[in-house]
């Protein structure tokens, strides 16, 4: 925009350049910063919540480093179920990345020393519930052309333009093109005269139409929001300010150039709700810029857009050489010949595509048919480092933060845990001071909804001393902590405080016990007695057997977690002493009278007890459990297939029984149903194939029992056995095969003897009355 406005008091005429731009683009960012360096503005209004122009500075930092975000949010006031103002509270993201235009304006105004302000629709008044779902469509047949003018209009050009991918388009006539450095090369003056047509062209609509594929309130909160900035922009030219640079999304040009009375923007604005919010700088990352992680404005390719920009020349040989070296990083031979071989089909494509800058489906593809040989892994290697190329920005010290960021941060320091975008694997050896202190602080977080670590296996190592922790770090993280601060200043303060809520709110015996356990992995202990208490309260009430036995292997964990980690674990032993003595008296009964469903849910809590008691290795209760598994054998009548196969199995494991190849001989007898017998062999099984495989007897019957099953009971108890034996290892199938193979091949001892011994006369009367059993009489 280059027009002069109304003469302002003392003669002074007034200058305003309005720059649209494509938020994280490379070229719109070179464009931008060479403009302005021609325009020489004495203010910058950027499209941003206003609220940010008091930390604004803070972008000039030696230790801001981008990706970063501003963050809007409602502060904590009170906690709620962990999450503060009834768990209500919004927040949102404003991401600037190097190669952002925005940041280029923000840095510049900066480093001019002229002043930056943000001029679009304040956040406290975009952060009020309003009652409606925004992510709401409307009504089906939103594939009208006009829908996609308004909430595409990129998209709209490229369609026109014959291109059926907007960012291709773009790419094309903006980001690789001139780099903007002189005021012919500016894309800005044919963005403007594009975005002014598109929108006569929906304002020549009729209204219905006009709004087609909207969501509810989405024409609305536009124009407020350019309303609102262009009354910045008159408030920054009443100030005295004479040469204003305006840079806001493309689409916005023409309403910022418009002629609109002031009086008009003021009923616009008029008696908006607001809400009281807070502002500050947080890092953020490449991948939240990629449009697949849901960011409205994402890009897909930021790693590419950063290359694009911090490569001001030969863009695509720096490209593949840097992909080559990701390759030999992996041991995967790519020389230089191939590097140059990939360049040159990059820029064949280019050029047969009638494109002025090889783009990324070119590289891309010379990447995998030059570099990768056509295979895919490396080309996903090259996706995942290079294309959306994860980067966690930094935000310096003095950014305001809530108490509870800053003691983490603090902590981070002294434990020397460094949050990292990438999947980062940290083992931990609990017998080291430091190694146990990062273990708390990864389980506090946890316990705080914050989850920058991710134990292996839920961090239970079964006795051991080692915890595997996947550590990465996503943006969300700091409001998940600036809503934990509703429960404390500290870290250890807010998960002590939040863990004493859980185990007030808690109606399970299972919640409760996983409370404990988690309060004993992150050494609450002021926690620990009101966790203990309600626990011991909710265990002598509960009388559901299957309540308890759920909620035993938590504690017991909790319990041999505590040994390792020097806590004190006295009340928790109280408890699983009372609750072992619970389940062996009451599980009989419990047990007996099982339909399918309800035996195999109980089959995995007599698993998850029989675990939890060899890991607790109390000799008593052990052998009261053992007593107990005996007398429900005793009576196999009353027991579903499933649990009594397994209930043997346990106690052939533990050496209790030495009848068992007679007792599966009995349950897969001719005269058992198949399903019971299938069901038997199956609870029989599920500990594991090395019976199997060393104990020939026991093949022996479950080969015969399989081989002797009529054509109709097999089709019904097959789905029963894969189920069995595909929970085994390929290598203990193939074991089992081989078995059976020399089975087949030497008979056993036990086995039908040759014919040539069999004594015909003494036999005829057996095999007569056997006949005339089976109905084959001679």
């Amino acid at each position: 925009m280059a027009g002069l406005l109304p003469r302002l008091p003392g003669g002074v005429l007034s200058h305003v350049e309005v720059y649209g731009v494509r938020h994280h683009g490379p070229g719109s960012a070179r464009a931008l910063r060479g403009a302005l360096e021609e325009f020489k503005p004495d203010a910058v209004l950027i499209e941003g919540p206003p609220e940010a122009d008091p930390i604004v500075e803070l972008a000039g930092d030696p230790g801001m480093v981008p990706p970063v975000a501003l963050l809007a949010y409602s502060p904590a006031t009170s906690p709620d179920s962990g999450k503060g103002d009834g768990g209500d509270r919004k927040a949102a993201f404003w991401p600037f990345a190097e190669f952002s235009p925005e940041w280029q304006a923000i840095r510049y105004g900066l480093g001019a020393g002229v002043p930056v302000r943000f001029c679009d629709l304040p956040a406290a008044h975009q952060l009020v519930p309003t009652g409606e779902d925004e992510a709401e469509k409307a009504e089906e047949g939103g594939e009208a052309a006009e829908e996609g003018i308004r909430l595409d209009p990129l998209g709209w050009l490229a369609k026109a333009a014959g291109y059926d991918d907007a960012e291709r388009w773009w790419d094309d006539v903006v980001e690789h093109r001139g780099g903007g450095r002189l005021p012919e090369e500016a894309p800005f003056p044919a963005i403007a005269e594009a975005m002014t047509e598109l929108r006569e062209q929906l304002a020549g609509l009729p209204e219905g139409a006009a709004s087609a594929g909207l969501p509810p309130g989405h024409l609305r909160r536009e124009e407020q929001r350019e309303a609102h900035m262009r009354r910045t922009l008159r408030r920054t030219l009443k100030e005295g300010h004479e040469r204003v640079a305006v840079v806001c999304g493309a689409w916005h040009v023409p309403a910022l150039r418009a002629k609109v009375p002031a009086a008009h923007d003021d009923r616009t604005l008029r008696g908006l709700p607001k809400a009281k919010i807070a502002m500050t700088w947080v890092p953020w990352t490449h991948g939240r810029l990629a449009g697949h992680s849901g960011y409205g404005a994402g890009v897909r390719s930021p790693g590419w857009y950063h290359h694009l920009f911090a490569a001001r020349d030969r863009p695509i040989e720096r490209w593949l050489t840097a992909a080559a070296r990701v390759l030999r990083d992996e041991d995967l031979h790519v020389s230089s010949a191939h590097v140059i071989e990939a360049v040159r089909l990059a820029e064949a494509l280019a050029a047969l595509r009638g494109r002025p800058l090889a783009g990324l489906d070119e590289v891309t593809e010379a990447t995998r048919a030059v570099l990768c040989e056509g295979a895919d892994l490396p080309v996903e290697l090259i996706q995942k480092r290079m294309v959306v190329g994860e980067r966690l920005g930094a935000v310096p010290e003095r950014t305001p933060m809530v108490p509870l960021q800053r003691d983490l941060q603090a902590e981070q320091r002294r434990l020397r845990l460094k949050p990292s975008a990438l999947d980062k694997e940290q083992d931990l050896d609990l017998r080291k001071p430091t190694d146990l202190e990062r273990s708390r602080l990864l389980h506090r977080l946890r316990l705080l909804d914050v989850d920058w670590g991710v134990p292996a296996d839920t961090g239970r190592s079964k006795g051991t001393f080692r915890e595997t922790w996947t550590l990465v770090w996503r943006p969300e993280f700091d409001v998940e902590l600036i809503e934990a601060s509703a429960w404390g200043t500290t870290v250890r303060g807010a998960t002590t405080a939040r863990a004493k809520a859980l185990a007030t709110q808690a109606t399970a015996l299972a919640d409760l016990t996983s409370v404990a356990e988690r309060c004993l992995l992150a050494d609450l202990g002021d926690a620990l007695p009101t966790v203990m208490q309600a626990l011991a309260d909710r265990a002598a009430v509960d009388t559901d057997v299957a309540h308890l036995m759920s909620a035993m292997p938590a504690l017991v964990r909790a319990l041999r977690y505590g040994d390792v980690r020097g806590t004190s674990t006295g009340p928790l032993r109280t408890v699983v002493d009372g609750l072992v003595v619970r389940v062996c008296v009451g599980l009989p009964p419990a047990i007996t009278g099982l339909d399918d469903d309800a035996a195999r849910e109980f089959l995995g809590h007599v698993d998850a007890v029989h675990g939890a008691l060899a890991l607790l290795a109390d000799d008593d209760h052990i052998e009261r459990w053992r007593r107990t598994l005996e007398g429900l054998l005793s009576r196999p009548d009353t027991l579903h297939g499933l649990i009594e196969g397994r209930l043997t199995r346990l106690l052939l494991d533990a050496g209790r029984l030495h009848d068992v190849p007679d007792r599966m001989a009995r349950a897969v007898s001719t005269g058992t149903p198949p399903a019971r017998a299938a069901a038997w062999v199956e609870g029989f099984l599920s500990g594991g194939a090395l019976l199997l495989m060393h104990d020939e007897t026991l093949l022996r019957l479950v080969d015969g029992w399989i081989s002797g099953l009529p054509g109709d009971s097999f089709t019904d108890v097959l789905p029963l056995l894969r189920r069995t034996f595909g929970a085994y290892a390929s290598a203990e199938r193939r074991a089992i095969g081989e078995q059976l193979r020399r089975l087949d091949r030497a008979p056993a001892a036990s086995s039908r003897p040759p014919e040539d011994d069999v004594d015909g006369a003494r036999a005829a009367p057996a095999t007569a009355t056997t006949l005339h059993i089976l109905g084959w009489e001679r």
